[in-house]
């Protein structure tokens, strides 16, 4: 690499583009430090946040400043880091284009634009980029001022209009700007014997203005007006980009391997489609007003419930973006991961694990979509039908639970409670619907559910219900039995819950999941910071106990722990940093529930003159 540039950055330093194919994460710095293409589970083509040295990078920069700022043109996606200095202030504006239609521009473009905004203004580009993870080596070829990277059958072009200087692996080169003053770079990845990119021409200006126009169209077909709506916006946002538009398939994060414990091995990779995570999705979704977006992800999950039986039921766990069924996990020993943080996942071995819970959250999604958006057909029903019948036969089997454990299967309470929930709102369903259904068998066995929680998940000597049955560890998680219906926040049960909850998994508002080595065992070594979406869900569970003063500055002091553009990875360090893969779906739709919930709490109390 051509020059030092100052090892990791914060993981919360960085902004996300994207074209609804895949991302690119672009630090503080100016620098492509993540990007796989042409799709989310692809290789990565610039690595560095997972290997400074070896992994690559694309950088565009002012050469001198003294301060360094980010924000997204307004209601959009489109990313601009600004350089200032006493001598100008420079910006860099980052697009990756999408087409009105939802889909992305052939080749995959990613449009830079250095422009002099006050004075002049001195930039830099250097380009290295890393194919297959840095496995596999390329050529560097000039084609008049672009530069073509050659690896194998794959290709990266840079076009550039100065030239560019060859250092080894990569290019480089430094260029002057004048008030008012711009240069375009685009990074393009055509399919081989695609050459029409030589004569392809591009306008960094009318890229902007349509992509800001994809945007600002699409967020405006949303409803929501309630308190946060810039922070709610933002994680809708943040939502679509994660969204694959071939499939309509959701990925849980764009990233692989962001260490939850900087030094640690709890690394894994989320460019796939969590079952769980794209149903609470949905939900998010349809309480913003986007059904669209809803609807296109029931359409790829109906693909799913209609296939053959896998391992462990009617449903994986986690499919590939393409539905695909195997993710075998494998290490990348060649690269250091984040800070030293190995081993660098690829692949995720979760996925041929039980986790009972994902069918109450995807029949709930199910249920919302036939009340708000399109009926159920009778065709998906007998394919929802059946796997109510397996549900109904299968829930008292022990299972590896929604923060998929690998020290052996247990009796998670919160799987038993979500088997509920999709025996509840099938049957719900049927009877509004008149589909027909095994009533009298499904009633039974929700009701044998409902009894065995609260006999086996309820622990008396602590008053609580706790993580497993007949165990002593809390878990977070029963922070979801209010908001689920499956019991009043206000009942006592639930009440005490909640009090435990606030005095053993919370720290200055931010929840742990559970706590290893107070009676919670995951198999793992190593620690972890507090997970987001669990102070969310407490949030909720504070406001529908009417708890509200402490429900609002939870929420609020939460807010605080956002990056400068508003984004959240999967959980939060001692001192405030981010962790894990980013951005996260689940901390987004967590915010977007949460602030949904509260909001229309205190507009209730507002209008009874009680707020």
């Amino acid at each position: 690499m051509a020059l030092s540039r100052g090892g990791y950055k914060p993981i919360e330093s960085y902004g996300i583009i994207g074209n609804l194919h895949t991302v690119a994460l672009v630090g503080l710095d100016g620098s492509i430090d993540w990007c796989c293409l042409p799709r989310f589970d692809a290789p990565s083509v610039f690595g560095a946040i997972l290997d400074a040295e070896k992994g690559g990078y694309c950088r565009l920069a002012a050469v001198h400043y003294q301060n360094r700022k980010q924000m997204y043109l307004p209601a959009t996606n489109v990313l601009v880091t600004r350089f200032l200095s006493h001598e100008g202030v420079g910006e860099v504006v980052d697009v990756m284009p999408v087409e009105s239609n939802g889909d992305c521009p052939a080749r995959h473009p990613i449009v830079r634009t250095a422009k002099a905004v006050r004075g002049t203004v001195r930039f830099a580009m250097e380009c290295y980029p890393a194919f297959d993870y840095g496995r596999k080596a390329h050529r560097v070829v000039p084609v008049g001022r672009s530069v073509v990277f050659e690896a194998g059958e794959e290709r990266l072009v840079l076009r550039s209009p100065l030239e560019l200087t060859r250092n080894g692996v990569g290019v480089e080169g430094e260029f002057a700007l004048q008030e008012g003053e711009s240069a375009t770079f685009v990074l393009s990845y055509p399919e081989a014997g695609d050459d029409g990119w030589i004569d392809e021409p591009i306008s960094g200006d009318e890229v902007l203005r349509r992509t800001v126009e994809f945007w600002r169209r699409w967020l405006d077909r949303g409803t929501y007006q309630g308190r946060w709506r810039e922070m709610v916006h933002r994680s809708a946002l943040v939502l679509k980009l994660l969204t694959y538009s071939p499939t309509g398939a959701i990925v849980a994060a764009p990233t692989c391997s962001l260490p939850e414990e900087v030094g640690g091995g709890r690394n894994w990779d989320y460019r796939y489609v969590w079952i769980r995570d794209a149903a609470y999705t949905v939900y998010a979704f349809l309480r913003l007003g986007f059904q669209e977006e809803a609807s296109q992800f029931m359409s790829w999950l109906q693909k799913r419930v209609r296939e053959e039986e896998v391992v462990n039921g009617p449903l994986n766990v986690m499919y590939g973006i393409d539905g695909r069924h195997e993710l075998p996990e494998f290490t990348l020993d060649h690269l250091e991961g984040y800070k030293g943080s190995k081993p660098v996942r690829v692949g995720n071995a979760a996925f041929d694990q039980l986790q009972l819970d994902i069918y109450g959250e995807v029949v709930d999604s199910i249920y919302l979509c036939d009340k708000y958006v399109t009926p159920v057909s009778f065709d998906s029903w007998k394919q929802i039908r059946r796997m109510l019948d397996w549900v109904s036969r299968n829930w008292e089997t022990a299972d590896e639970g929604i923060w998929e454990v690998r020290g052996g299967r247990q009796h998670f309470v919160y799987s038993k409670v979500q088997c509920w929930v999709a025996l509840d709102r099938g049957l719900r369903m049927a009877r509004r619907r008149g589909l027909p259904i095994d009533r009298l068998r499904l009633s039974s066995e929700r009701d044998r559910i409902y009894e065995a929680v609260m006999e086996k998940g309820w622990n008396a000597r602590r008053g609580a219900f706790v993580q497993c049955f007949g165990g002593e560890a809390l878990d977070a998680s029963v922070l979801m039995m209010p908001q689920v219906f499956f019991v009043s926040p206000r009942d006592p049960r639930m009440e005490k819950t909640v009090d435990l909850v606030m005095r053993e998994l919370v720290s200055d508002s931010l929840v742990h999941r559970y706590r290893i080595g107070m009676g919670a065992d995951d198999g793992l070594n190593g620690g972890e910071g507090t997970f987001s979406i669990c102070t969310f869900w407490l949030v909720e569970a504070l406001a529908s106990a009417g708890r509200m003063d402490e429900a609002r500055l939870i929420f609020e002091k939460m807010l605080t722990y956002a990056n400068h553009l508003g984004l959240y990875a999967e959980q939060i360090g001692a001192s405030g940093e981010a962790l894990g893969n980013f951005p996260q779906a689940l901390t987004h739709l967590g915010l977007i529930s949460a602030a949904f919930h509260l909001d229309r709490k205190l507009t209730a109390m507002s209008r009874s003159g009680r707020g």
